[in-house]
């Protein structure tokens, strides 16, 4: 049985080992904000942080998390009930359209912003790579990544 952190807390998944994290989250968990896409790791839409680095959840085994710690969509905020930056800029920015993709676009943009300094558009687009939104708001999401890296995001947001 697989022991990890999840969003922070204690976990332990009594599932075989090579089931993917993204089912443990969903189903085992109750974590639905990552989501199924493609099933490939090549959409990003179950996307979530590993030791704070973006990874695909449905193509990795939860065994792989032994030990590590796993932070989802649910556990971005600052464990107070406030937001992320990204968050508040995605919200500011009205980036969503569908919503299908946002929480591995999030993910992938949490990271990149929490490493620190302001990205440029390349930085952006070359993190953001692989995370695709079949609404198209790429633009959207730059422009928030970059808002939130430089600490923008209105804190009421």
């Amino acid at each position: 049985m697989p022991s990890f952190k999840t969003n922070g807390r204690g976990t332990t998944a009594d599932v075989p080992p090579d089931v993917p994290l993204l089912w443990v989250l969903r189903e085992e968990l109750q974590l639905p904000g990552t989501k199924f896409g493609c099933g490939k790791g090549l959409c990003g839409a179950c996307t979530v942080l590993v030791d704070g680095v973006p990874t695909r959840s449905c193509v990795m085994p939860v065994a792989a998390v032994e030990g590590r710690s796993v932070t989802t969509v649910e556990g971005l905020g600052d464990g107070r009930g406030g937001l992320h930056p990204v968050q508040r800029a995605w919200i500011e920015l009205n980036v969503t359209q569908c919503g299908y993709c946002q929480s591995g676009q999030l993910m992938a943009a949490a990271a990149l912003v929490d490493k620190g300094g302001v990205p440029t558009e390349a930085e952006i687009r070359e993190a953001m790579n692989g995370n695709l939104c079949r609404c198209g708001t790429y633009q959207r999401v730059v422009a928030a990544v970059q808002l939130a890296a430089q600490g923008g995001a209105k804190a009421g947001s």
